[in-house]
């Protein structure tokens, strides 16, 4: 398969404003992201614009577990955006730090109830894609492909390091480096061309986050001492 297979051609079958939506949905991420790497609190709303997006993008492709988790981000994007705004001196730009033990076990339990919650959700795929409907829905997971299978490990990563961001945790970034890039080839099958170039850019950018935000808290301990 070539580049014009992966990239194009799925989006020959698109409407303009079906497009329109990744394309803007992408930019938005992108931004987000470029935001979180200077410790800008606009991280927040710019992100909350492409997650909603997301949602519904990522619905009618199928992805149950990567729509959920947009919108999880919503909301946790209104939660960090609290506590940022609570721990900025010019309410822009925060302080960051390492997750402690207790946090790193939350962290932990959170990605495993993630895990059960997104597969319990595509064990009921049938009855939502019946529209909500039990009558001839086959439940089970024998329907799930290695993509679905690979959406509830990213969205139980992405959980993790959203809920870590927003506690302006260091390690937020590492949880993004894994799910961006078992992302990319998950969305090229699922013919979100686009989008998997998106998490390229996103894995790049979340190197560059985590160096930034680890110098940051080394600059500041260095200053204090």
């Amino acid at each position: 398969m070539n580049l014009y297979d992966l990239f194009v051609k799925p989006y020959e079958s698109y409407t303009f404003l079906q497009i329109l939506l990744e394309a803007t949905g992408t930019a938005f991420g992108i931004l987000s992201v470029y935001f979180s790497i200077k410790k800008n609190i606009w991280v927040y709303p710019t992100g909350i614009i492409s997650t909603l997006i997301y949602v519904y993008i990522l619905f009618n492709f199928g992805l149950l577990g990567d729509c959920i988790i947009n919108v999880y981000y919503t909301s946790m994007s209104i939660y960090g955006w609290i506590l940022w705004s609570k721990n900025s001196n010019d309410n822009i730009h925060v302080e960051v730090n390492w997750a402690t033990k207790r946090e790193w076990m939350f962290a932990v339990l959170l990605f495993i109830l993630s895990a059960i919650m997104v597969t319990v959700i595509y064990y009921f795929k049938p009855f939502i894609d019946n529209q909500f409907s039990f009558d001839g829905a086959d439940l089970g997971l024998n329907h799930l492909d290695w993509a679905n299978w690979l959406d509830v490990v990213v969205t139980s990563t992405f959980l993790v390091g959203m809920w870590l961001m927003a506690k302006r945790r260091i390690e937020n970034w590492i949880f993004w480096i894994l799910g961006d890039l078992v992302c990319i080839p998950m969305l090229i099958y699922k013919e979100l061309g686009i989008t998997s170039v998106q998490y390229l850019v996103f894995t790049i950018m979340a190197v560059i986050g985590y160096v930034n935000w680890k110098k940051s808290f080394n600059d500041n301990n260095t200053v204090k001492s």
